[in-house]
């Protein structure tokens, strides 16, 4: 190594990342998919029973919390995201006091456990939109949800030209009480998922009750699903490009549209209620204590994502501009550069991610040729990705994420490798968006499949019976956690020691500087935490090894190192 003094990234002085030493700023944070994690009653969906079962496997790989996907009431149109009753736990995943239970046993494990909340939209089943429907047009009842008459002499047709994010339109025209065609309801997703009007007070005063209900329940915080729609632009003018979401863009630049559905201004005042809901379970402000918000906010750059979160408002948003970078050297330094300027600059700390149940698993993803535009789910008539590649690169991916400033999000099986199921069979297919666009998107199922735990047991150990709601691939008993404990080298065991490090030497809340003299295919950088020993990471995206620096102890390596080289696509942390 060249002995040129190191840069400092410009978001990372020691001031902006030890001013506040709050769990939030660092936390690695685990989401479970509550339908795919344990099923604890043989009926081959997973359940709060069963998530409740693993928590000591959770606790034992070293994670922080555990952010688990909604299982409120819902008649599933939507894998849960439609609500029929906040309040309450749908049978299919146990009791109010099977979550009670959850919660004690997680924080007596040490984890915190944050719960999924869907403002957008509810549950056409949900009382609200029942009371809707039969009511008549211009009632108050219909004035919780975003009803209009329809175009045209006789209202046949919709109020405007949005698309709902599924496909088809995003209007529903309803039949009233009296068995006459009425008016339009609006829905940016599934027509069993009607849109909330956030410009009604009723709604603002109902979810903050909600909050408070959980919150007394002692949940730790809320992920909240597309926490830039919720307000529409007044007037609802036409919007001729398609609404998108999770990335579904036709170019780098889309992650979502900033039309009339997407990121209005008056959003930002509802999320300042929220916070100060949350506060006032804190009223000692102790850190440790802090109840926290992570937005879902799919939007064309960081500098608008982190609007939503600065400091009067929410503690975290997903940084998607991340899990989007293609796996280039290049591409990924200028995105942690940027993501923690910007984050700098509204106080807060960027979080990282590289999967969850909306995208194509990282192990999957990085398969495909660095630069190709991520699909909505791959089918088995689709380019397949290379396996072999690609959890080698999601391994590497991993580590290098591991090490930055901040918070870090994992997705449940990404510690066993998981890949997407890229051969389900079309006729077991659940997402709303493959059914609604007839097969074009393909959609999330394949990263939403039961995760393995025993592999010689019935569905991989996920259910005491040979049950699993979408069936598994055969490469999910190979890769089964029974399978990889204590087995040096495997991917459980690599995330279990990055874990460990991470916070033996408080990365989370660190700072980072870039090494000079290196390949710029290289990724070259030191973290250091606050009292931590400095940490030096080499990724190797290039195609020649690269030497160890002398007098460094190799601490961990995503894959086999060659005769003190690091090979390609592989992330080596020193000390």
């Amino acid at each position: 190594m060249t002995a040129v003094p190191p840069t400092t990234s410009p978001a990372s002085s020691p001031a902006a990342a030890r001013a506040d030493a709050a769990w939030w700023r660092h936390a690695v944070i685990y989401q479970v998919y509550p339908r795919s994690f344990a099923d604890s009653d043989g009926d081959g969906v997973g359940d709060l029973a069963g998530i409740t079962s693993r928590l000591p496997y959770l606790a034992g790989l070293g994670v922080d919390a555990i952010w688990i996907s909604p299982f409120y009431l819902s008649p599933m149109a939507d894998a849960g995201y439609d609500v029929a009753d906040y309040r309450a736990v749908d049978p299919v995943f146990g009791t109010l006091a099977d979550a009670d239970e959850l919660l004690a046993r997680a924080h007596e494990l040490g984890l915190r456990v944050i719960v999924d909340l869907v403002p957008n939209h509810t549950s056409d089943e949900h009382a609200w939109f029942r009371e809707a429907l039969a009511s008549p047009a211009g009632s108050a009842a219909r004035g919780r949800y975003v009803f209009r008459d329809g175009a045209g002499p006789d209202g046949d047709r919709p109020p405007n030209n949005w698309r709902s994010v599924f496909g088809g339109s995003a209007w529903t025209r309803v039949t009233e009480p009296d068995g006459s065609p009425g008016q339009w309801y609006l829905h940016l997703f599934d027509s069993k998922q009607p849109d909330l009007d956030w410009r009604n007070p009723e709604v603002v005063r109902e979810f903050h009750d909600i909050l408070r209900f959980w919150l007394d329940r002692g949940v730790d915080g809320f992920r909240v699903d597309v926490a830039h729609s919720l307000v529409k632009a007044e007037g609802l003018p036409d919007w001729e490009e398609k609404a998108v979401m999770a990335g579904g863009g036709d170019d780098e630049s889309a992650h979502a549209n900033l039309g009339p559905m997407w990121d209005q201004e008056e959003v930002h005042e509802i999320y300042r209620g929220w916070r100060q809901v949350l506060e006032s379970y804190n009223e000692t402000g102790d850190p440790a204590a802090d109840r926290i918000l992570c937005a879902e906010a799919w939007l064309p750059s960081l500098e608008r994502t982190m609007r939503y979160v600065r400091p009067d408002e929410m503690h975290q948003a997903f940084n998607f501009h991340f899990l989007d970078t293609a796996w280039r050297a290049e591409d990924l330094r200028d995105v942690v550069d940027e993501s923690l300027a910007t984050a700098a600059g509204v106080g807060a700390p960027t979080t990282w991610v590289l999967s969850n149940h909306d995208v194509v698993r990282h192990a999957t993803r990085l398969g495909l040729p660095p630069g190709t535009r991520r699909p909505n789910g791959i089918a088995a008539d689709d380019p397949q990705p290379n396996a072999v590649l690609g959890l080698r690169r999601a391994r590497a991916a991993t580590a290098l994420m591991l090490a930055l400033p901040g918070s870090a999000y994992l997705y449940n099986g990404e510690e066993l490798g998981l890949p997407d199921h890229t051969a389900l069979p079309h006729a077991v297919r659940q997402d709303p968006a493959f059914r609604r666009t007839a097969g074009e998107e393909t959609g999330r199922d394949g990263c939403r499949v039961p995760i393995p735990w025993v592999a010689g047991a019935p569905a991989y150990g996920f259910s005491a019976q040979d049950r699993s709601w979408l069936p598994q691939p055969l490469v999910y008993g190979p890769l089964a956690a029974d399978r990889q404990e204590g087995v040096p080298g495997s991917t459980l065991e690599l995330y279990r020691t990055l874990l460990r490090l991470r916070r033996e030497h408080r990365l989370g809340d660190g700072t980072l500087e870039w090494l000079p003299g290196h390949d710029p295919s290289v990724l070259a950088l030191r973290t250091t935490g606050d009292g931590g020993r400095p940490v030096t990471v080499l990724a190797n995206l290039g195609h020649d090894p690269v030497s160890l620096p002398d007098g460094l102890e190799v601490l961990v390596a995503s894959g086999r190192l060659e005769g003190g080289r690091v090979p390609q696509d592989v992330t080596v942390w020193l000390a």
